[in-house]
Parts: structure tokens; sequence; C-alpha cells
């Protein structure tokens, strides 16, 4: 369930959530024989709980790091608040716009040059084309990749596909931004430019949620940080409190 917050302060409000998936336990080649394991009840599927009871309020303007080692839950958290995935349980409360960093590559066609994904991933993000046009000229100046504009990014590296996503997701004020990992492939020099970025956003009310396996980054954008550990709130807290735990029991 997503709706609209009516209690002052808070932009996004987690209860109870949950999110269950069902993994087949048989193989099998394709949707055919999928259909026909179904029709004949030979179809079972395992229980996994990606999230269970999860429960978090984040006031407006607040950097939040989340972490976690891998299948821990962040990234399914990250598409639930998105209203990517719906829940099994429980309720999201969301207020505002939200600019999604979520999949490398995700609103983009490969086969279409950097100048057609830009109005393409515009228009995913619900932006006329007339409104992508004006700011088309500083969406390619911070992307630094003005000399491939009109090369396919079949072509790209996962570096410069991050760079046209991050220019794009950023290019107006956002009630909230979120970011999954994908600064990562990024040079040293772009990243630090991302961050400013991100800073000036924080600075002018933006909330931000920040997943990286990085938590020398986290540290660096985040006041507060939500630990996850096999779907559940293993801690949650103060940045350096938070990160120093995770990277003490990372290391036993």
């Amino acid at each position: 369930m997503i709706g609209e917050l009516y209690m002052t302060g808070n932009i996004i409000e987690i209860e109870n959530l949950t999110m269950r998936f069902n993994l087949a336990q048989e193989q099998f080649s394709g949707l055919k024989d999928l259909i026909i394991m179904a029709s004949k009840g030979k179809l079972k599927f395992n229980e996994f709980y990606a999230l269970k009871n999860v429960m978090l309020k984040i006031k407006k303007g607040e950097a939040w790091g989340i972490i976690g080692r891998n299948g821990s839950g962040k990234s399914t958290l990250l598409k639930l608040i998105s209203g990517i995935y719906t829940p099994t349980s429980g309720a999201i409360k969301v207020k505002g716009t939200i600019a999604p960093l979520i999949e490398l590559g995700a609103g983009f066609d490969p086969e279409l040059t950097a100048r057609e994904n830009i109005f393409l991933n515009g228009a995913v993000l619900g932006y006329s084309h007339r409104f992508m046009q004006d700011h088309f000229d500083k969406i390619v100046n911070f992307s630094e990749l003005e000399q491939f504009i009109d090369v396919p990014i079949k072509n790209f590296s996962s570096g410069m596909v991050a760079r046209l996503g991050f220019s794009i997701a950023t290019m107006v004020k956002a009630d909230i931004l979120i970011i999954d990992e994908i600064l990562a492939v990024g040079d040293a020099n772009f990243q630090e430019k991302c961050y400013k970025r991100m800073c000036n956003m924080m600075e002018n009310g933006t909330t931000v949620l920040f997943v990286s396996h990085n938590v020398k980054d986290v540290e660096k954008i985040c006041k507060k940080v939500l630990w996850l550990e096999h779907g559940q709130i293993k801690m949650v807290g103060n940045s350096n409190e938070v990160c120093q735990s995770y990277q003490n029991e990372m290391k036993e």
C-alpha cells in the first residue's frame, strides 16, 4: 500500500513491511513448460522473505544510508519505496516526487543513442518532450558525454551509463533521491561531482536514500543508517555508530 502522508515532518513511513517471493523448486526451460507444470499442479514453490516486519520513519531532508550483505533486502526496500514492487503486507507511505537510480541502465534502450535515451528516460520519469529539450544541455554538460551524445549506449561503459542516468535523475530537485550502488562504477572525479550535487540537493530539502557497500561513502553522505540482515533490521541509528558496528562484524 502506498499513500499520502498527513503527519508533519515525515516524508516516508514504513510500517511492518514484509515482502515475500515464491521461488519455484523445479527447473523449467521456458514459459510453455511453466504453464504445463502449473496446469498439472506440479509446480511447487519455496517462500523467500526478502524483507520481514521492517519499520522506519524518515524525515524530509534527511540522508539515510542502507547497508548490509548481499541479499539482505536493500534493493528490495528501495523498489518498494519507489513503487516498483507491491508489499506482501504492511504499508509504505510516501509524500513527494521520487528520482530513482536503482538499476544501471533502467529506463534506457541500448540500441538508441544517448541523445534519444535522454528523452526516453525523461518520459519514463514523467517529463514532457519540451521539458527535456529545455534541460537537455544541462544534462549533457553535467554528464560530460558531449562527444558521445549520438553514440548508441550499448557501446557505453557502465560508468558512462551511470553518468547519464545520474545527470537525468538529478536535473531538477526531487523530493526523494534514491541511489543504489550505481555511483560505484564511476571514476573518482565524477563521483565527487555527484556527491556535491547530492549535498546541494539535501541543502535544498531533498531526502536521500543511499545504498552502498562502501561504508566510507555512506558515512560521508549520510547522518543516519539502516543496517539490514536477512531482510530484518539489525541496527538503525547514527551513521558512525552503525557503520562501525557493521565493519566490526564484517571483520569477524
